[in-house]
């Protein structure tokens, strides 16, 4: 599976974007599918993650009640919509496939990753 994330952009704090992660390959049904983010300086880390069910998802604390991450495994895309933006939220983010893993938050237990979208949130 190949993974193209498009949708970043710059926005003021409280409003919102719609990530898109589109993936080329028959393997992307068979995968979970995850959102991380790096800002500079720091670690890439794990943002949300969905099966690739579609029935099962989790994100990490700080975005909850504000992201939201879905697929269509019929278009074989991933998206996450983020609402209430926060400065904080400013990063590089990717998408990325996981095979062997389920719903599982360690970027080292993925095994494609897209080419990153930048998010730049203003205060």
């Amino acid at each position: 599976v190949q993974l193209q994330a498009s949708g970043g952009g710059l926005v003021q704090a409280g409003g919102s974007l719609r990530l898109s992660c589109a993936a080329s390959g028959r393997s992307f049904s068979d995968a979970d599918m995850g959102w991380f983010r790096q800002a500079p300086g720091k670690e890439r880390e794990f943002v949300a993650i969905i099966s690739e069910s579609g029935s099962s998802s989790k994100c990490v604390d700080s975005v909850k009640g504000r992201f939201t991450i879905s697929r269509d495994n019929a278009k074989n895309t991933v998206d996450l919509q983020m609402n209430s933006l926060k400065p904080e939220d400013t990063a590089v983010y990717y998408c990325a496939a996981s095979i062997r893993y389920s719903l599982n938050t360690d970027p080292r237990k993925y095994d494609v990753w897209g080419q990153g979208t930048q998010v730049t949130v203003s205060s």
